[in-house]
């Protein structure tokens, strides 16, 4: 294999030219004419992922249609020495899909069929390029669906899901990704074929399946993955509850858990973000509320209905100004519109927006809230919130113009602040939107140097020339140490403050 070359000297046009030639030149024989990209024009498509602010022009673009070519097209990588990065429907919030600038770009959205529906044992199997919400439409006819539903399940795909191991508003009850695969099929960057799990009830060996979930494309190239399906429920009621207070919303979505209840789904926004999807999709959401949450209850009429019953008592006594629970399956929809249209929505109040995503313990989300309402002030950016309440994923939306480059730097400072913030409250820095090249600086928070060597080791063990997907997710010892002097002159948190877990 050959040495891949320093960055410094693809910042070289003529090095960089060369070294794509002789890319394009080993890919040729590989793959059709129509499925290799070089030109600028072409490949201009692919320089981000759902995180715009951060852009990389992809050395070349491939466009595999088989596993022949795309374990073809590692085996070359590997040769040549440079990168791979897998890429789905660009629709990741965290530059996981960001090209390298001397790499190729694998963009397996080819691989789009579905590859069978086995209603007896309830499962899919789907190439990874299958759109999270096509698997529930295939699956439809036997009264059958798949569970975890991003916000973006419209058009994301599987093998995205499953290298982020993605949510959605009804993790809560039915879990993540990382709960609804079975199995995945993939190649190492050496191109053998490799597979994870097992579509029986277990697997022999090491939990590895747990280990690829998440992983972010660091290991392998994911190919296939076969879900579990789950049946339609009869009946689905969903609560809107509104509160004049932060604190008291955040108080009872503790309540509700504590109570021994888990709804189908259990979501927050604050004020204005109610006030940003309610002016784009008019749900009939309540513009005096200082916070409204969203509460689903499934399953056969009985249980909803006792469920439903409890859900508002205890919503009330925890200080609910106004309760509506949805009467039909459309007024349900209409209910869920806002929250499904928040990111949406917030485009079409600020040029741009930087999702964050992080993790706090339930107990904790009224302080985040406000901790957030202070750093607006102090980085003098307003900021919507919607998360999900149940499981204390938080979704800030820091609003911006990356036009402006005062703003971008000060956005990225917020959402810096947040993170280290939701650690410094017992959280974590992700929790379903990944590190990418975006929390890679947060990660030297959380994680200590031989917690992240652990990582780094790993990697190596599937990836001993670290061409997959490299620079993302595992932090190294400069960047800690340059993020540490930033961290001193911003202010936030020291990283002796920090707990570790």
């Amino acid at each position: 294999m050959n040495a891949p070359l320093p960055a410094d000297a693809v910042d070289d046009p003529a090095t960089r030219n060369a070294l794509r030639a002789k890319v394009v030149a080993e890919l040729t024989p590989l793959l059709p004419a129509h499925a290799l990209l070089w030109q600028r024009e072409d490949t201009a498509p692919y320089e981000c992922d759902g995180l715009t602010a951060y852009r990389e022009q992809p050395l070349v673009v491939a466009l595999p249609e088989t596993e022949e070519q795309v374990a073809a097209v590692l085996r070359a990588c590997r040769r040549l020495g440079v990168p791979a990065v897998a890429r789905g429907a660009g629709t990741g919030l965290s530059g996981g899909a960001l090209p390298h600038r001397r790499g190729v770009t694998l963009s397996l959205a080819k691989f789009n069929r579905i590859v069978r529906i086995d209603a007896v044992a309830r499962t899919a199997t789907v190439q990874c390029g299958v759109r999270n919400l096509a698997i529930s439409e295939a699956a439809a006819p036997y009264d059958l669906y798949y569970a975890p539903d991003p916000s973006s399940q419209i058009a994301c795909t599987i093998g995205g899901n499953v290298a982020e191991n993605s949510g959605g508003v009804h993790c809560l009850k039915y879990g993540l990704t990382l709960h609804n695969v079975m199995r995945v099929r993939g190649f190492t960057i050496e191109g053998e074929a490799i597979e994870f799990g097992s579509e029986a009830l277990d697997a022999p060996g090491l939990d590895l399946l747990a280990l690829v979930v998440g992983s972010e494309g660091m290991l392998a190239v994911i190919t296939e993955v076969t879900v579990k399906l789950t049946p339609k429920p009869q009946l689905a009621r969903c609560i809107i509850a509104s509160f004049a207070e932060v604190q008291r919303a955040g108080d009872a979505v503790a309540a509700v858990i504590a109570a021994g209840i888990i709804p189908a789904g259990l979501e927050m926004m604050d004020g204005p973000m109610t006030a940003a999807v309610e002016d784009f999709v008019h749900a009939g959401y309540d513009l005096e509320a200082a916070a409204i949450l969203l509460c689903e209850s499934d399953g056969t009429p009985e249980e909803v209905e006792e469920e439903i019953d409890r859900m508002v008592q205890v919503l009330r006594e925890n200080g609910a100004t106004r309760i509506e629970v949805s009467e039909d399956e459309a007024q349900r929809l209409k209910f869920w519109s806002g929250r499904k249209n928040a990111f949406p929505a917030s485009g079409r109040i600020s040029p741009d927006y930087m999702c964050m995503d992080s993790t706090i313990p339930r107990k904790r989300l009224a302080d985040i809230l406000i901790a957030i309402a202070s750093m607006e002030k102090k980085y003098g950016l307003r900021c919507c919130n919607v998360f999900h309440a149940g499981d204390g994923n938080l979704h800030p939306l820091i609003l911006f113009d990356a036009n402006d480059p005062d703003q971008l730097e000060r956005a990225e400072r917020f959402g810096a602040d947040i993170l280290e913030t939701s650690v410094a409250m017992g959280g974590t820095v992700t929790g379903e939107h990944g590190v990418g090249v975006e929390k890679l600086g947060s990660m030297c928070v959380q994680f200590s140097v031989a917690e992240r060597e652990q990582m780094a080791a790993l990697k190596r063990a599937f990836d001993p020339g670290e061409l997959l997907n490299p620079g993302k997710v595992i932090p190294t010892l400069q960047r800690c140490a340059e993020y540490g002097k930033m961290t001193v002159r911003r202010g936030l948190l020291p990283f002796a403050d920090i707990p570790r877990f």
